[in-house]
């Protein structure tokens, strides 16, 4: 039994949908992660130095910064609580241009800001999986999704 053309066309329609979710899905994971992540990837020209950490409020700790290069040094910037593990750790941090807010860099720092995108490749796996029936891909696309969600986890 032959399918018919309108039914091909339903099956195209829907591959075409479904495609352009996974793609709203990805692009938005990677601008969410490119967002924190763009100030540890083009770190050329910016502050670099070392973060102690002081205290911990409900969303961010806060310390002195210690340069690294020839910025000025800062009696307190502050980091997301997330990133900072607990009072008195040390890390390399950059500082994002024009505020006293700092970023984590190093391999912790570089995978924490990447983790939008993880939830967003696991996400885009379902889809990819369930809807468009392609299971190769989407286990690939969720096994990505995953390893980088739980190496940031470990790392941090």
């Amino acid at each position: 039994m032959k399918a018919s053309s309108s039914h091909r066309a339903l099956h195209y329609g829907r591959s075409a949908a479904l495609g352009c979710v996974v793609l709203l899905l990805l692009v938005a994971g990677v601008l969410s992660s490119w967002d924190t992540a763009h100030h540890i990837v083009l770190a050329k020209g910016r502050e670099h130095g070392t973060m102690a950490v002081t205290g911990c409020g409900a969303e961010v700790c806060t310390g002195p910064f210690a340069p690294s290069d020839g910025a000025a040094a800062r009696s307190r910037v502050s980091v997301e609580k997330s990133v900072a593990a607990r009072k008195g750790d040390r890390f390399p941090v950059v500082v994002k241009p024009g505020t006293d807010d700092v970023v984590r860099t190093g391999t912790p720092g570089f995978l924490y800001a990447w983790v939008p995108l993880g939830g967003a490749l696991l996400l885009a796996a379902l889809v990819i999986g369930g809807g468009l029936r392609l299971t190769r891909t989407a286990w690939g696309t969720g096994i990505a999704g995953g390893v980088l969600l739980v190496a940031a986890f470990i790392a941090l």
